[in-house]
């Protein structure tokens, strides 16, 4: 009897929690996923762009200047899903600087917080798509990819009365290369990054000196760098930063800028 009760509750498992569902994670992602990353170096050099991306220009996607000799420009870009003080701040150190940035942004900040989007729009910076939910794309269909970004482009156009700006970024940088072909269908031009840092995690913020020396060693010309506005530790250290930026011979551009070469 106590057989027969196990084999039931093993088959009922079973049919609640599919073996694809329950497996481990696969220690990198499967065939025609890609995660991405760039090898950051020491020298201010631009990171050479790994072999497995060459497709990228082809798919619309961008993750630095791309010119031979890129000029000392840096383009601030930013993932906001929520406002928890931080983004005020950061736009506050945006404005009084005079630094224009890029902030791709999820469907819950702009309904819940369509006066900061605003003040986005108002100060001049470009709000983006980052997707509705933050759901990983590449498990998507092409149609459920299209909603994804469809639905955001609704929530801005409803909430803000004009059109969200063409950039796209993928959540987690997880995407396929059908992914980044459907985005360039609809317009837009995929945006990574050839600098970002462990600076997400509320709970668990990066000590401020440590972090304003690892943005600095690995600044280099055309860059593109993702910073997360919810972090306590970036909004102390941005002003910091565009003051040694500056020092260093740094202008600041705009991704309509960067596209546009």
């Amino acid at each position: 009897m106590k057989t027969l009760i196990s084999l039931l509750l093993c088959s009922a498992c079973l049919l609640a929690f599919p073996l694809s569902a329950c497996a481990a994670p696969p220690s990198r992602p499967p065939e025609g996923v890609y995660r991405w990353y760039v090898k950051r170096n020491d020298e201010h050099k631009t990171p050479v762009l790994p072999s497995e991306f060459s497709f990228l220009s082809e798919c619309g996607g961008w993750y630095c200047d791309r010119s031979q000799t890129p000029e000392k420009t840096l383009y601030l870009t930013f993932d906001a899903g929520y406002e928890n003080g931080n983004v005020e701040r950061i736009l506050d150190v945006l404005k009084a600087e005079q630094v224009p940035a890029a902030f791709f942004i999820l469907e819950h900040l702009v309904k819940s917080e369509s006066p900061l989007v605003q003040r986005m729009i108002d100060e001049g910076h470009l709000v983006c798509n980052h997707t509705a939910t933050h759901k990983n794309l590449a498990r998507c269909s092409e149609g459920e990819f299209r909603r994804e970004l469809e639905r955001m482009e609704k929530s801005y156009r409803d909430a803000m009365g004009c059109e969200i700006s063409r950039y796209f970024r993928p959540p987690e940088g997880v995407f396929t290369i059908d992914n980044l072909k459907t985005a360039q269908e609809m317009g837009y031009r995929t945006v990574f990054w050839s600098f970002a840092y462990a600076d997400w995690d509320n709970r668990h913020q990066p000590d401020s000196e440590a972090a304003i020396s690892k943005i600095l060693r690995h600044t280099h010309p055309g860059a593109v760098l993702l910073l997360h506005p919810t972090s306590e530790t970036n909004a102390k250290i941005l002003p910091s930063l565009i003051k040694t930026w500056r020092e260093q011979g740094y202008r600041f551009g705009t991704l309509d800028e960067l596209t546009a070469k």
